[in-house]
């Protein structure tokens, strides 16, 4: 769904207790702002309550700043932990792929026809097999080779690129290389990894083979927040599929490529539309 003009996401995560909600409600509405969809969530297990809530103007004109420091009496009231968005703003997404190209492909789909609200200013492989792939998007193509030799260069030279793209978001499109315990401390929130199954069933190489010696009736996809814990961050989104004792290998592979793909570009949409909150090793995701 776009966002109409002058429209702003404001998102909070704080301990939960009494009157947030009218705190905040209370705010916008004494500055003026239309509420257009506000979704809440206190979690009894964790103590802690998270809120998405986007507003227009009503009349008026927009100052951040001015918003920020009226807003700043409730925020540390409630010892909120917040950020205000303008939605018209696109988030800038850098993609990294190996030799799979259907995530990727998918992706740039939603971006080119505008489903997917964002900007993509680079796309960084450690192969060089998808160059014209992004060179037919008129995107930026990085060839980062990896060896156990050149691991903590290569993690360099992506930092660079993600910082000379002004990047928001890293995005793992089947990127097939592990990354290192530091890189993964520094992306913490930012880095979104698709996995080949319903998790945590069937990791490494070869899963479809594995799931069809199993005979397993359900094939899914995994999307879920980088951490130093091999495909185990915390998931933003997932999916199954139901299959049966007729599927080849091959034919499970192509319920898996759809899968994948499909939850990647789900869990890549709720993060720029600021829809994810991370809640300890979960997340809560209001859709």
């Amino acid at each position: 769904m776009s966002e109409p003009e002058n429209s702003y996401i404001l998102t909070i995560t704080c301990p939960d207790t009494v009157g947030i909600v009218a705190a905040v409600t209370g705010y916008l509405r004494d500055q003026n702002f239309f509420v257009e969809e506000s979704a809440h969530f206190g979690d009894r297990d964790t103590g802690m309550f998270f809120s998405r809530t986007r507003f227009s103007l009503n009349g008026g004109s927009w100052s951040e700043d001015v918003f920020r420091q009226g807003f700043k009496r409730i925020s540390e009231k409630f010892a909120m932990d917040w950020d205000v968005h303008d939605a018209k703003r696109k988030p800038r997404v850098v993609v990294m792929v190996s030799r799979h190209d259907h995530c990727l492909n998918d992706l740039l789909y939603r971006y080119r026809t505008g489903s997917l609200n964002m900007e993509i200013p680079a796309i960084v492989s450690n192969h060089d097999d998808l160059r014209s792939l992004a060179e037919w998007h008129d995107i930026p193509f990085h060839h980062v080779p990896v060896s156990a030799d050149t691991k903590p260069a290569a993690e360099d030279r992506l930092l660079e690129i993600l910082a000379e793209s002004r990047a928001d978001l890293l995005v793992l499109a089947r990127y097939m290389q592990i990354l290192s315990d530091k890189l993964c401390n520094q992306l913490s929130g930012q880095a979104i990894n698709i996995h080949h199954s319903f998790l945590p069933g069937f990791k490494g190489a070869r899963p479809y083979h594995k799931a069809h010696e199993r005979g397993v009736k359900l094939i899914g996809a995994t999307a879920h927040y980088v951490n130093c814990d091999l495909d185990e961050g915390p998931i933003i989104e997932q999916m199954v599929e139901r299959v049966d004792h007729t599927y080849t290998p091959a034919d499970l592979a192509a319920v898996g490529r759809d899968a994948e793909a499909i939850t990647l570009a789900r869990a890549v949409k709720y993060h720029i539309e600021h829809r994810v909150f991370l809640n300890g090793t979960r997340t809560v995701v209001f859709r």
